[in-house]
């Protein structure tokens, strides 16, 4: 076992280098940007579909206005998407343009929001299909803001520009300098418009969306999900964070498949679309991934190393809420050849599960998108329907997962108590054949030690994938600096969110899950003057879990 995660982990370079991909990455903080109006959307659909679970059925002027808030939101998320992709992809590359030279972020996501409707809306009697302006619209939105920002880059690093007198004031002169890019790249939208309609008929979303059916059914059967769940799990067993390489490549697929199964059901048909965000939140990786959220439970209930009863202590809460770092680094689970097994087959156990149930007993799939941090259990319940099959399933997969797990926390569990019991009778032989004094100086003692003395106040941010993670350690900092009076402010922040922000700050720290990105952000701290800070597995668990260490790494930095 341990030769083979030797060769897997030798593969943790490429993965990593996979994983700082900029498109890659502006998929993903593109997506992050638009969640404010896709959980505000599912979740207020969610509210609204309550009574007719029931089976109560809503007044139809307030049904109708609900959803009109759905459709201009929801409805439209494939246009905010083209928007905040080219805005994420345009900083990503701005930080690799030459000196002197970069994009305009606002000319390039109007510019992106134009292309994407030419590709994916048609007009109708004067008027516009919103058929494909949602979630079926998403990889249109990809390609419009890929291919934008990449002509305003031609067009920038060419200087195609229309240059004016440097009397003319700076807003002005940078219109006229957007004016050729901006229309290349729209002018390429066109193209690709009129040569799709002109041999298919149909809009460029919908003729995507048809050539990649057959890969889009064969990603949402067996294999698939298990190919998907199982690649997850195996990035970020080497360290790797597996969702942001896994998530990007199937984002426009999960998310109209939640739009789908929602027209499904109130259409009276079954929910039956399986691959959907939610499959991956609430089941493949229910508890993190990894599917871990029976794991803190069986350390504290048979585990007799004190090593993992701590971590089962200090791991239950988070795990319960889909923030699983403290578990897999403290126990720890990354790299360690005992969960190697357990933590690749659950989630493929789990997703197989679903499917079984959505597809032979024929229990709704996922109609609704709710927050990731949704108890594992609960979100499986609420996001199809709370149907009494989701609540079957959810008690299933506990015992499914719990029956995996168990021997190989067991027998992990074994190894750490005789490597306890060895080290306890060292200790004992150690005390008695050697005098032990007692000296006044408590000084050695480190939750003893005076903090730094800080001369100024210092803000930290502390980033990880998705702001989970992070909050832990801003919150030790919050009470270390309370309780020692020491001058240091912290937020928490997921990675892509903070190009706006970081400014703000003069210490970044990078959670163990993105310190892959240490050398694209350490760019962009060093020109703005901030101290970077990249942490490993178990110091960063350690500083979540004592304020006062926490204090002093920051302040020692100072």
């Amino acid at each position: 076992m341990d030769a083979i995660i030797k060769q897997i982990e030798k593969g943790k370079p490429l993965f990593e280098k996979i994983s700082r991909n900029i498109y890659l990455g502006a998929v993903r903080d593109g997506f992050l940007s638009a969640m404010p109006a896709i959980l505000f959307s599912s979740i207020f659909i969610l509210i609204a579909s309550i009574p007719e679970i029931f089976g109560m059925k809503l007044p139809e002027a307030i049904s109708m206005w609900l959803w009109k808030v759905y459709g201009y939101s929801m409805g439209v998320v494939g246009l905010l998407v083209a928007a905040t992709t080219a805005r994420c992809l345009t900083d990503s590359m701005n930080r690799r343009m030459p000196k002197n030279k970069s994009i305009n972020s606002t000319s390039v996501m109007l510019a992106s929001i134009v292309s994407f409707l030419l590709l994916s809306v048609s007009q109708i009697d004067g008027g516009f299909s919103t058929d494909f302006m949602g979630t079926k619209g998403l990889l249109a939105s990809f390609i419009a803001a890929f291919l934008t920002v990449n002509v305003y880059k031609f067009c920038v690093i060419k200087d195609i520009t229309i240059k004016m007198p440097k009397e003319v004031p700076g807003t002005i002169s940078q219109t006229f300098r957007d004016i050729f890019p901006f229309s290349f790249s729209v002018f390429a939208a066109v193209l690709i418009d009129l040569v799709i309609r002109h041999f298919d008929g149909i809009s460029f979303a919908e003729a995507v969306i048809k050539l990649l059916q057959p890969l889009f059914t064969a990603a949402d059967g067996y294999l698939g999900i298990a190919i998907i769940w199982g690649a997850m799990a195996l990035f970020w067993f080497v360290g790797v964070h597996g969702p942001s390489i896994v998530e990007p490549a199937i984002a426009a697929i999960i998310y109209a498949n939640v739009e789908a199964n929602l027209q499904l059901y109130h259409a009276g048909e079954q929910a039956s679309k399986v691959l959907t965000v939610g499959l991956g939140n609430f089941v493949g990786t229910m508890g993190g991934t990894g599917a871990t959220l029976i794991v803190p439970f069986i350390f504290l209930l048979f585990a007799k190393s004190k090593q993992l009863k701590a971590v089962g202590k200090a791991s239950v809460v988070p795990v319960c809420f889909a923030v699983n770092e403290p578990l897999l680094f403290a126990a720890p689970i990354i790299l360690n050849p005992y969960f190697f097994i357990p933590f690749l087959i659950t989630p493929i156990i789990n997703v197989w599960a679903f499917k079984f149930f959505v597809d032979v007993l024929g229990m709704n799939s996922f109609m609704y998108v709710l927050p990731w941090a949704t108890p594992g259990p609960v979100g499986l319940v609420l996001g199809t329907g709370m149907g009494l099959l989701a609540i079957i399933l959810a008690a299933v997969l506990i015992v499914i997962d719990f029956a995996i797990y168990l021997p190989f926390c067991k027998a992990y569990d074994k190894v750490l108590l005789e490597k306890e019991a060895e080290n306890a009778e060292m200790v004992k032989e150690e005390t008695t054949e050697s005098t032990v004094s007692v000296t006044s100086d408590h000084s050695a003692t480190p939750e003893e030690n005076v903090t730094r003395k800080l001369d100024k106040d210092i803000h930290v941010l502390v980033l990880c994938a998705g702001a989970g993670t992070s909050a832990m350690l801003a919150n030790a900092l919050k009470d270390g600096a309370s309780q020692y009076n020491v001058p240091i402010s912290a937020s928490a922040g997921a990675y892509g969110s903070h190009y706006d922000i970081m400014k703000d700050f003069d210490m970044i720290i990078l959670a163990p899950q993105v310190n892959s990105y240490y050398k694209d952000i350490k760019e962009d701290t060093d020109r703005l003057g901030i101290k970077l800070v990249a942490t490993k597995g178990v110091e960063y668990i350690n500083l979540t879990r004592n304020a006062k260490e926490a204090v002093d790494f920051v302040s020692g930095q100072f």
